[in-house]
């Protein structure tokens, strides 16, 4: 059953408490700061696991800042802290017996601008796998084949493995970073506008590639098209700051098709039609 969170009157008050079978990451009262600045405040939110949840908001709203909270990616920033609960499968993943390499093998990022390492194809692939202790030559051929083919760029580098990354399509480099993060078999994939730099025949593969891989990984993506957030997710969060200087913060958390034809929040309704943002 779906519970009911109680918010200020300031906010509405958004579906964001899932069955427990199905939660993947559950999020409770988090405050993220920059040093002083209380960046993003009161997140509740449960992530549905073998699904597509999309981030949306206007620029600056902390969507990016609230997805580094998942792989702790902001601990490399200095002075920034996290006051609340962030749960994987249960487990704190700020307490002190979690290793954050780990957790960022658990829990995949892809980037705005792809970033194959100045490696070949197949090395590209094979970092991960043989940072954690795989050394056999035909273990590792396996992985970056399968991996290769589970980020459907197989077909297209299989011939040039030795290549470098880098010669790439900037398509096909995105495309090599999901399976290079893919080749560590992470249970959630952060995508961090990851089509916003690639081109539309480009946009399509990676939109594909993601509803074949929900069945198997948890993805989470940040996007500012509205029209890709309604294609390719089934769960939709809106971010949003309010008053410059002021914490942002959860508006409105649902399935897609309701945020998007009958959203409970005007705000929400307003920033999806363009009235804003």
């Amino acid at each position: 059953m779906t519970d009911t969170l109680s918010q200020s009157t300031s906010q509405a008050a958004p579906d964001v408490v899932a069955e427990e079978a199905t939660v993947k990451i559950r999020v409770r009262d988090l405050d993220f700061y920059y040093d002083d600045f209380n960046a993003l405040t009161g997140i509740t939110c449960d992530i549905k696991a073998q699904a597509v949840t999309a981030f949306i908001g206007p620029s600056g709203c902390g969507k990016s800042t609230f997805l580094r909270c998942f792989n702790r990616m902001n601990d490399l920033i200095p002075g920034t802290r996290v006051v609340g609960t962030v749960l994987l499968d249960g487990q704190d993943i700020y307490g002190p017996d979690v290793d954050p390499v780990d957790l960022r093998r658990r829990v995949g990022m892809i980037f705005q601008q792809p970033n194959p390492f100045p490696m070949s194809i197949y090395d590209n692939v094979a970092y991960g796998p043989r940072l954690h202790g795989v050394k056999k030559k035909s273990d590792l051929d396996d992985i970056v084949k399968t991996s290769l083919k589970r980020a459907n760029l197989w077909k297209e580098v299989k011939d040039i493995l030795d290549r470098g990354g880098l010669t790439l399509s900037g398509g096909q480099q995105q495309r090599l970073c999901i399976a290079r993060v893919l080749a560590v078999q992470p249970d959630v994939l952060l995508m961090d506008e990851p089509c916003s730099a690639i081109d539309p025949t480009s946009v399509q593969k990676i939109e594909d590639l993601m509803a074949e891989l929900k069945s198997t990984v948890t993805i989470i993506i940040v996007t500012h098209n509205m029209q890709q957030a309604a294609r390719v997710s089934d769960d939709t969060a809106f971010f949003l700051q309010e008053v410059m200087g002021e914490p942002a913060h959860l508006v409105e958390f649902g399935r897609t098709a309701e945020i998007f034809t009958s959203p409970k929040d005007k705000r929400t309704e307003d920033y999806i039609t363009g009235r804003f943002g």
